[in-house]
């Protein structure tokens, strides 16, 4: 039985190789905003989007590897009410941060096991992250300097790195704000007997 991670983030894979964890990288091959827009137009909330993304994910590399622990991941971020989305290009990065400025949003990461196609445990964590007041020539600068980085986070910052300098506060996980709640995670591999407890 191989742990593999459905996703192509080389965070996510990075926290758990230096978890100690052996992994296998299978990428899902998922639509997640074919997958979204019915429960966008539901109204479920985002922890739920968050949940069910994470579980198409394992769910799609699982099917094909049978026997197999798959862990499939999602983040939402949930700003004033609304899901938002990667940054298409530097122009949409630099407004999002200036709409960001001086206020709170919310990173909710999921991250779902499953088994034979199907999911057998399944866990959302969520972070509020509170930004400084950014001028835009400060939102300029970092974008400069973080580069076209930045298009691939949904906040359009990575917190490892150069992002960091964008927060006055932070309520939350470290994992769940790079995308996958270690923590959580690692406990149910223990239950699952996977790794020693």
């Amino acid at each position: 039985m191989a742990l593999v991670l459905a996703s192509g983030s080389n965070i996510r894979a990075e926290l758990m190789r230096n978890a100690g964890l052996i992994i296998d990288v299978d990428p899902a091959n998922v639509d997640e905003r074919a997958v979204e827009a019915p429960l966008l137009e539901a109204g479920f909330p985002p922890e739920d989007l968050a949940s069910v993304l994470a579980e198409a994910k394992a769910n799609d590399v699982s099917a094909r590897r049978p026997g197999d622990l798959v862990i499939g991941a999602d983040q939402i971020l949930a700003f004033e009410g609304e899901r938002r989305t990667k940054p298409d290009d530097m122009e949409a990065a630099r407004r999002q941060l200036l709409a960001f400025s001086g206020k709170t949003h919310e990173l909710l990461s999921a991250v779902v096991i499953s088994k034979d196609g199907e999911a057998i445990w399944r866990h959302v964590s969520t972070a509020r992250l509170t930004m400084r007041t950014l001028s835009p020539a400060f939102v300029g600068h970092y974008l400069a300097e973080a580069g076209d980085d930045v298009l691939s986070s949904v906040g359009a910052y990575q917190l490892e790195g150069l992002g960091l300098q964008l927060f006055e506060k932070i309520d939350g996980d470290y994992f769940t704000i790079l995308g996958l709640p270690m923590l959580p995670l690692l406990a149910q591999l223990r239950e699952l007997g996977v790794i020693e407890a």
